[in-house]
């Protein structure tokens, strides 16, 4: 593998697994959302609390409870591996998977704060009208709230893309595999490569520069 080589893997794969995971949480964070905007039953602040958890957590927490939670000893990790002949600890997955937990909060949120900044009048007066909830969320909500999730949807996708604690756990440092660029550029200090951290520190800089201009630019 050349030079090159080497620096452009963790770029690809932090790409394709923060595009994959960006999408997944999004549409999670989308549907619990809008469920919990004007729901009221016992306990919905605590899963609310549980729901933003990964947000104040050190990463390395995450990440050991994506292990207990997904890994070869528990079911859905036995689960995994009897379906895809592989485990689902340390393969390209566990990134994704990794990725998606700590930008689900962030997404979430953002899309709650968004969801409820909506008159309420407005939707009442299109209940009595005779809409539906799809009409009213794909009418009403959607449209006034597009800033918010838009908004939510960048910040989830520049969390993950920086994403490191839980992902070196869960998923590991396999070069070719599992290294994104935060890993790489861990790996390239440790081993005395300051050089190629470097570029890799400078790429993470302005992806994450182009990603904040963009939600600056979209705050309502």
């Amino acid at each position: 593998m050349t030079s090159l080589d080497k620096f452009l893997s963790p770029i690809f794969i932090s790409i394709q697994v923060i595009i994959i995971a960006s999408i997944v949480s999004f549409i999670t964070a989308l549907f619990i959302a809008w469920w919990m905007k004007d729901k009221k039953f016992k306990g919905k602040s605590a899963l609310d609390t549980l729901l933003m958890l990964p947000l104040v957590l050190p990463p390395t927490v995450v990440g050991f409870g994506l292990l207990i939670l997904l890994g070869r000893q528990s079911f859905i990790g036995r689960a995994f591996e009897w379906l895809f002949s592989q485990p689902l600890v340390f393969s390209f997955w566990a990134a994704v998977v990794s990725a998606a937990v700590v930008a689900f909060p962030l997404i979430y949120q953002t899309l709650r704060t968004g969801f409820e900044s909506v008159d309420g009048e407005l939707i009442e007066a299109a209940r009595q009208l005779g809409g539906d909830e799809k009409q009213i969320f794909r009418f009403i909500i959607i449209p006034l709230s597009w800033r918010y999730i838009l908004t939510g949807y960048m910040l989830g996708f520049a969390r993950g893309l920086g994403e490191f604690g839980a992902t070196i756990m869960f998923a590991g440092n396999i070069p070719g595999r599992t290294q994104t660029m935060p890993s790489a550029i861990y790996s390239a200090v440790q081993s005395g490569r300051t050089e190629m951290a470097y570029f890799w520190v400078i790429t993470l800089i302005l992806f994450s520069l182009v990603l904040l201009s963009i939600v600056q630019r979209l705050k309502p």
